[in-house]
């Protein structure tokens, strides 16, 4: 089907966006993707806001699933979109970090102003990520059964969890579609847009989960169904509309071609941060697993943090992410003063909005556990756990911003080591060895994360000045050259 053929398709969604088409008729994107000018406090905190609510949608967005799941159907249907989900994570994880690259390079050749080179970068994303797709979903489809057995599911629901996660697979081509636009807009200054095709997707997967399960009784398949359609028609609206709007990228397959340099660009950025996020999540998912061994209380317990750590963590990420497309765009422009006191805003945001959940866990943890679950003796494994490991909330909020910096200045390399020593050489074997000595201590457990996340951000900051101190001693000696 012809972009041609998809605009007479979609004609009637026009009329839906006839406001927000209007406000973009002539977006060339003259003043909105500039992140190199203005109040830098006032610029983040705009530019990193729809961010934060799309982070918010997306956390939602696979909740929702469950909670249908959980109202129409049966404990083993439950349990097979719970373990699917963390199969379909790790794709998503893999394709976020890989588009994040692309958010720097887009960011970076904005900055320049080289115009030829951010459609070179674009054409380049979405071919790779094309390809991608097609890749995941072939090996998706064959080892889906091995990875499900390899998680321990329980064979009542492993049917079940293998339907989820094909469905889901044969849709792995437009979650790499909608994720890599959203990369690209975001680079090129724009936040706003992707929170409106990420906020379209959840409405439309609320309503199929709603309406294939609910209402058809169509169980795990429906809402994966549900998932793959609402993530399909997010990603050709979101083309569509910037055919309509004078993007400077004309969504066309003859526009897809892969330039030799850019891809060799995007993977060096791309991959290591894609390996960051393979790490992090790793490391959550080595804790549940032990965690799991201490008794369901215990394993409800950290499960519920676990929960919490999300939607705490979301303004760090947030801003951490606005930070990498900020700090590419104004390195680009030769601003870096500008890009420096971008990432002293960025911690006093991220902080502020963290110390939020922590102080919460601090005064009142049982009120955070408790809804979630009423029953006492989760409450109670819960509370010396969450008044531990709840630091890590200001910890990590130091680790994300200075990460973001980094990544901006395609500093990938040191990032995607210091992800993998923090999560490999520390943080897993911490954990293991408090267990192994106090294997009953959820206080003693929850104090690992904030400790690890406490002395990565003090040699990332290290490595951060000493960055600057480079820099300030290369000026001076081009000044008296």
């Amino acid at each position: 089907m012809t972009f041609q053929q998809l605009e007479g398709l979609f004609y009637v969604i026009e009329k839906s966006f006839v406001n927000v088409a209007q406000t973009g008729r002539n977006w060339t994107m003259k003043q909105e993707n500039n992140l190199t000018e203005g109040n830098v406090f006032r610029v983040l905190l705009e530019f990193s806001i729809p961010f934060v609510i799309a982070n918010v949608i997306q956390a939602l967005y696979g909740a929702v699933d469950l909670l249908v799941i959980g109202k129409y159907c049966t404990p083993e249907s439950v349990a097979a979109v719970s373990t699917g989900t963390q199969v379909t994570q790790i794709i998503t994880s893999m394709i976020t970090g890989l588009t994040l690259g692309g958010t720097i390079m887009v960011g970076k050749y904005t900055g320049m102003n080289a115009k030829e080179e951010v459609r070179k970068t674009i054409g380049t994303t979405l071919s790779i990520f094309g390809a991608a797709a097609v890749v995941l979903t072939v090996l998706m489809l064959f080892f889906t059964p091995a990875v499900l057995r390899l998680l321990k599911t329980p064979e009542e629901s492993f049917e079940l969890a293998k339907l989820y996660v094909i469905i889901c697979s044969c849709g792995i081509l437009f979650i790499c579609g909608y994720n890599a636009i959203s990369a690209i807009l975001r680079g090129y200054g724009d936040s706003k847009r992707p929170m409106m095709f990420i906020a379209l997707a959840c409405v439309l997967n609320i309503v199929g989960d709603v309406v294939l399960t609910g209402i058809l009784g169509m169980g795990v398949a429906g809402v994966a169904i549900a998932t793959i359609g609402s993530q399909a028609v997010s990603m050709i609206c979101a083309i569509w509309y910037l055919n309509r709007n004078q993007f400077i990228f004309t969504f066309r397959f003859a526009n897809l071609k892969i330039d030799r340099d850019k891809a060799l660009e995007l993977a060096k950025v791309g991959i290591p941060i894609s390996l960051q996020e393979c790490m992090v999540r790793l490391s959550f998912l080595y804790l549940t697993s032990v965690t799991n061994r201490l008794g369901v209380y215990a394993a409800a317990a950290v499960g519920v943090a676990s929960k919490y750590d999300v939607f705490a963590m979301l303004p760090a990420t947030s801003i951490a992410n606005a930070l990498a497309a900020i700090t590419a765009q104004n390195y680009g422009a030769g601003k870096q003063e500008r890009a420096k006191r971008s990432l002293t805003a960025g911690l006093a945001f991220a902080v502020a909005a963290s110390a939020v959940f922590w102080l919460w866990a601090q005064v009142s943890p049982q009120t955070m556990i408790g809804i979630f679950s009423d029953n006492q003796d989760i409450i109670a494994a819960g509370i010396p756990f969450f008044t531990s490991c709840s630091y890590d909330y200001l910890a990590v909020s130091f680790v994300f911003c200075l990460n973001g910096y980094l990544n901006g200045r395609s500093k990938t390399i040191f990032t995607m080591i210091s992800c993998c020593f923090g999560a490999l050489a520390l943080r897993m074997p911490l954990i293991w060895l408090v267990y192994s000595r106090w294997p009953d201590n959820l206080f003693r457990i929850g104090t690992i994360a904030p400790l690890v996340s406490g002395f990565m951000a003090c040699y990332t900051l290290i490595y951060v000045i000493y960055g600057f101190w480079k820099e300030r001693n290369a000026g001076r000696v081009s000044k008296t050259g």
